[in-house]
């Protein structure tokens, strides 16, 4: 789960040792390789002898490049990278996997002159049969370089055996604890029990209206124990002033109490959004100036309202494919450090799709929500900032999933998935879902989940979890048994040794811990007694903890 950002001077090694790529690190000449089409290509060495690498040259169409030819099967994951560099300039290039029946673009990266840029992604087949790889630039003035390449097989047992060995060593900690008394006096051979009371990891569904009035709905939701939730349509600007200058968040408030009562924590979605679909009626007939000071105002009301009640702000939703906002106040406007201004501590989000979900969509392609965060930081927002990733899925392909959270955590930011779900119906949906759930809880870059599946009489947005009397869909079953996972099923039993120690291996999250005191065989009127703790991703090796119990 690595991406090099770095533009190098020489490449890094293929991953997998190119995997089942042929002369993968150009070594042999262009043995393996080809012109894709009637492409021109060479086989070239740099001034110091120390690389060799292939060159498609003299190009007049887009997909002039370097091919090679693969027989990919239908039930693999195959992960690809390839290091890539431009003879001048800098320009976006795909990866594309073609055959008879396909067209599969692996993944797409921003190439350099004078240095290599890595290119990660991957692709999952609907048919076996062969394939060819070619690169694709638009700018048919400038010669493709590619070196160190490589394509890598995996069964879906493979996939997701890595991905529970990721969850292990993620997810979870060591912990040596010692018990002793008042006077330091180790707890020898005693009994103790661990129940979890919380996971750290953020994990929840979105719910509506429909959540106040519902008792169905309310009993299934809070029965899941889920951490956190997010409005569907309640804190848009169309549900709060429909009408200039009337405000009602009398809905929104009330979803916040409610949410505040069952311990959930809450997204605030959204300040504004981008698509000019999604605006009240009313604003598009104002002047630039009644514009402006409308969206100031809205910020002003719903940001100050809610300033320190949320975990975040989806600030201007689908800001990578839409620029409504930005087109009528003007490109340089500052938004993020408008609200930052009426809610400092509370981590601002972009929030887009197709990021993660299609790598066609060159609008919000991981290169582009970082272009598109170092400007929001040239501007001169330095506040709490965050990766909201949609995740809105047909058929997932986790290998480019998850090369594309690769490349956005070399940010350093959280990453949340924060409308999470899957088209379709049935056992295909359900299983779909399972993966995408696993995926991102196996990535370390991905501190929270947010499914998008709040209930409605009428059919939910695109999942639904339950019927309409509550009863589990697949999808559901889905989501209770990865819920299952992040907690103990039972309390868990230990003993300590005769220095008063015991370890074990627990998720992160907080835990209570009861002492049997009936197994020192002391006076029963001490009865059991209970003490807390918490296992934290700090924690790296076993380490021991004191917990005075008497």
């Amino acid at each position: 789960m690595t991406y090099y950002k770095q533009c190098l001077t020489k490449p890094l090694n293929p991953q997998y040792r190119g995997g089942i790529a042929t002369n993968p690190e150009l070594e042999h000449g262009s043995e393996g390789w080809e012109g894709f089409g009637d492409s021109k290509i060479e086989w070239r060495e740099s001034e110091d002898k120390d690389n060799k690498f292939i060159v498609a040259h003299k190009r007049v169409h887009a997909f002039h490049s370097p091919s090679q030819t693969f027989f990919l099967e239908k039930d693999k994951i195959y992960t690809f990278s390839a290091w890539l560099q431009v003879s001048h300039g800098n320009e976006s290039i795909f990866a594309i996997f073609k055959s008879k029946s396909a067209l599969h673009k692996a993944g797409t990266v921003v190439a350099h002159s004078g240095c290599w840029s890595m290119l990660k992604g991957g692709i999952s087949v609907h048919k076996s049969e062969r394939f060819e790889l070619y690169f694709e630039s638009n700018n048919t003035n400038i010669e493709i370089w590619v070196d160190n390449i490589s394509l890598q097989p995996f069964t879906v047992k493979q996939w997701k055996s890595h991905i529970d060995h990721s969850v292990e060593k993620i997810r979870k900690n060591h912990v040596k604890l010692r018990l002793v008394d008042v006077n330091g006096k180790p707890l020898v051979n005693t009994s103790v029990l661990i129940r979890q009371r919380k996971n750290h990891f953020q994990f929840g569904c979105a719910i509506n209206s429909n959540i106040l009035t519902n008792s169905g709905y309310q009993k299934w939701f809070t029965s899941r124990q889920f951490t956190v939730t997010t409005f569907e349509n309640e804190m848009k600007w169309y549900s709060t002033e429909s009408n200039r200058g009337v405000e009602d968040y009398s809905v929104a408030d009330g979803m916040l109490k409610w949410a505040k009562n069952h311990k959930l924590s809450v997204r605030g979605h959204n300040v504004l959004w981008n698509d000019p679909k999604y605006q009240v009626g009313w604003l598009n007939s104002l002047s630039n100036h009644d514009f402006k000071q409308a969206v100031d105002k809205r910020i002003n009301s719903i940001v100050s309202r809610y300033a320190g009640q949320l975990i975040a702000w989806d600030v201007v939703n689908e800001n990578l494919h839409f620029n409504y906002f930005e087109s009528r106040l003007g490109s340089k406007v500052d938004l993020f450090r408008k609200i930052s201004a009426r809610d400092s501590r509370t981590p601002l989000f972009l929030n887009e799709y197709n990021t993660i979900e299609e790598p066609r969509d060159m609008a919000s392609s991981p290169d582009k929500y970082i272009q598109k965060i170092k400007q929001i930081k040239a501007q001169g927002y330095n506040g709490p900032l965050g990766i909201g990733l949609e995740a809105h899925f047909n058929k997932p392909n986790l290998a480019y999933m998850r090369a594309s959270i690769d490349k956005l955590a070399t940010t350093g930011l959280p990453i949340w998935l924060t409308e999470v779900d899957v088209g379709g119906s049935g056992p295909r949906q359900a299983r779909y879902l399972d993966q995408v759930l696993r995926e991102g809880y196996g990535h370390p870059a991905v501190k929270g989940i947010v499914l998008w599946a709040g209930w409605k009489p009428e059919g939910c947005y695109r999942m639904c979890l339950t019927d309409n009397n509550f009863k589990n869909l697949p999808t559901g079953d889905v989501v209770d048994k990865f819920l299952s996972e992040l907690k103990l099923k039972k309390d868990l039993s230990v003993m300590t040794d005769d220095k008063g120690y015991f370890e074990t291996k627990l998720h992160h999250g907080d835990y209570k811990l009861r002492i049997n005191y009936s197994s020192l065989r002391l006076n029963n009127l001490y009865g059991a007694k209970e003490s807390g703790f918490q296992v934290t991703n700090a924690l790296d090796r076993i380490q021991p903890v004191q917990i005075i119990t008497i």
